[in-house]
C-alpha cells in the first residue's frame, strides 16, 4: 500500500482539551502501528469552551464557572493526569493560570500548513506542560516561531482578523455535524471514533477505513 492515496485522517480537536492532547499522541503511536498504511493527517477546529472571551480569563475563575470549584476539579482530574503520563506526556495541572480562547491557537495551526501537526503540539505543550499563556500574543508569536513560521508575519496576522471567521465557521459546522465531544477522529471519512482511544483501537480503525476505501476504490 506504500504507493496508494494517503487516508485522511481528521482530528477535530482543541488545544485546551486534555483528552485531545493524550488522543494526538494516541494516534501517533497507532499511525507508527501500522506503518504499511499511508496517512494524512488534518487538525480541524473545535472550541471546546466558545464562552470564553478572546482575552481570555483566569484558570481559577475558568474552573469556578465549568465545574463549581478548582477543588472540584483537582480531586476528579488524577485520571486525566494519569492517562497523560501513561501517552508520555506532563500534564502540570497547577501551572496553568490563564484559560484562553483558543481562536487565535487555531489559527496559527491553519496558517502553519505542512507544520499544523509541530504547531499544534507546542501550543498543547505550551498549555498543559508549561503553563504557557496562550492568551499573550507574544507567548503565539515565539510558538510560531518554534515551528518555523515568520514571526513578524504572524504577528501582523495576529493584529487582524484574517481567517477569524473562516476558523468559527469550520469549528461550528462540526458541532451542527452532531460532534459535541473531542477529540473525534475521522477516518477517510467512513468511521468516526470519539474519545482518546488507546492506540491499538485507533490502528484498528485505521486498517479499517484502509480495507474499505480499497473496496470502494475498486468497485468504481
Amino acid at each position: 500500500m506504500a504507493d496508494a492515496t494517503p487516508l485522511p485522517i481528521d482530528v477535530v480537536s482543541d488545544v485546551v482539551c486534555p483528552w485531545c492532547y493524550i488522543g494526538k499522541r494516541f494516534l501517533e503511536k497507532a499511525i507508527a502501528l501500522k506503518p504499511e498504511i499511508p496517512v494524512e493527517v488534518r487538525f480541524r477546529p473545535y472550541f471546546l469552551n466558545p464562552w470564553v472571551p478572546r482575552e481570555g480569563i483566569s484558570r481559577d475563575e475558568y474552573l469556578i464557572t465549568k465545574f463549581g470549584s478548582v477543588e472540584r476539579y483537582n480531586a476528579n482530574s488524577q485520571r486525566i493526569l494519569d492517562a497523560a503520563a501513561y501517552a508520555g506526556l506532563d500534564y502540570a495541572r497547577d501551572k496553568i493560570k490563564r484559560q484562553p480562547n483558543t481562536l487565535d491557537c487555531h489559527r496559527l495551526i491553519r496558517w502553519a500548513g505542512d507544520n499544523a501537526a509541530a504547531m499544534k503540539q507546542r501550543l498543547m505543550e505550551l498549555y498543559f506542560s508549561e503553563g504557557g499563556d496562550l492568551t499573550s500574543r507574544d507567548v503565539l508569536v515565539q510558538a510560531a516561531i518554534d515551528c518555523g513560521l515568520d514571526g513578524d508575519e504572524v504577528q501582523g496576522k495576529l493584529a487582524t482578523e484574517e481567517d477569524a471567521a473562516e476558523v468559527e465557521a469550520e469549528a461550528n459546522s462540526a458541532k451542527d455535524a452532531g460532534i459535541d465531544g473531542v477529540p473525534c477522529f475521522i477516518f477517510g471519512g467512513i468511521i468516526g471514533v470519539s474519545g482518546a482511544h488507546p492506540p491499538d483501537s485507533l490502528a484498528q480503525a485505521i486498517e479499517r477505513a484502509a480495507q474499505e476505501v480499497a473496496k470502494r476504490v475498486a468497485a468504481e
